[in-house]
């Protein structure tokens, strides 16, 4: 049995989990903080709460489960990029600290400071930049393998078309997706007044997210070709992800089926994030880490295939779970029962 494959399923799987619930609370968070210079706290800031409140505590369980998977598959990574992304990492867990406090500091604040609503808010932009570049870096001409070690081309990753087009998708997809989320939760939670305005932000993020993403192929072109022709060959995939996404903006945009229209919005990132890590394929991290040679021996493999999937397994209907008794429970959706938590 391809152990390495279904490995590698497991772990995009869990990464692709990530990137949708960390982008709802991140984009959450900063969408909290510019209601309140904008003056709209009023209108959003309760139903952003209700949303945070329960989760804030597991957005980062699909990451560590990713991060503890890929070291443990593919023990290279450790090697390569645990020098290469020192500075990046060190500061997403600077900025991942600042956040957590906010939760500590908040709590014990009668009256929300605007400093700490603005660390909460810039961070979870913030974040996901930082994050993007192991993805950047994966794509190969960042890194060099030489005599003294691993060495990063600083350089060239600061002066990378393809890079900052990657750190900008990032940052657009956070307030897309979380804008999305949010859109659904305000027409749940029957606030008209809310679900107006979070509408009207999902539609301004619509365009961006189509240009950046255009950007990200051409970026690809330039840096990476061969990647370039192989998504070429899922052109199907990409195809379903813009597809959904029409689908998804129309249905906003005509005020039907949120449900349905967010749906539409994790299929759209679904369909791409899994086109691009099937184009990828066989490498990790060009060239030197590849899905097929760089991973540990088969019975490692064996069982660490069947502790991710039962992992995987397990936290779906966790949060199901959680959805059930806390988001998505009708009275406190509408904010009529906050003492279930």
């Amino acid at each position: 049995m391809n152990y390495e494959l279904i490995g590698i399923t497991v772990l995009w799987t869990f990464l692709y989990g990530y990137i949708i619930v960390a982008s709802i609370d991140f984009g959450a968070g900063f969408f909290n903080f510019y209601s309140k210079i904008s003056g709209d706290d009023n209108i959003i800031s309760p139903i952003i709460q209700r949303y945070l409140n329960p989760v804030w505590e597991v957005t980062n369980v699909f990451f560590v489960f990713f991060f503890v998977g890929i070291i443990g598959f593919y023990p290279d990574t450790a090697y390569y990029y645990g020098t290469a992304l020192l500075i990046p990492a060190s500061i997403a867990l600077i900025l991942l600290a600042i956040r957590g406090a906010y939760y500590a500091f908040n709590s014990y604040n009668k009256v929300p400071k605007i400093s700490w609503t603005f660390l909460y808010g810039v961070t979870g932009l913030l974040i996901p930049a930082a994050l993007s570049i192991a993805l950047v870096i994966s794509e190969g001409g960042y890194i060099v393998d030489g005599e003294s070690g691993i060495q990063l081309q600083l350089e060239a990753l600061l002066f990378s078309t393809y890079g900052w087009s990657v750190v900008f998708l990032a940052i657009i997809t956070v307030l897309y997706v979380s804008s999305g989320f949010l859109t659904f939760y305000a027409a749940r939670a029957e606030d008209n007044q809310a679900l107006e305005l979070v509408r009207k932000w999902f539609l301004i993020w619509t365009l961006p997210m189509l240009v950046i993403t255009q950007f990200v192929f051409l970026g690809l072109r330039e840096h990476n070709f061969e990647h370039f022709q192989r998504a070429q060959d899922y052109w199907y995939m990409f195809g379903l992800s813009l597809l959904s996404m029409g689908v998804a903006v129309f249905l906003i945009w005509r005020k039907r089926f949120f449900g349905l229209a967010f749906i539409m919005i994790m299929l759209q990132f679904a369909f791409a994030f899994f086109g691009y890590g099937i184009s990828k394929l066989p490498y990790i991290l060009y060239p030197y880490i590849e899905v097929n040679t760089a991973v540990v021996n088969e019975n490692m493999a064996f069982s660490l295939t069947i502790v991710f999937i039962l992992g995987l397994l397990l936290l779906i209907p966790s949060l199901v779970l959680l959805m059930r008794l806390f988001l998505f429970d009708k009275e406190y959706v509408k904010g009529k029962s906050s003492n279930k938590y």
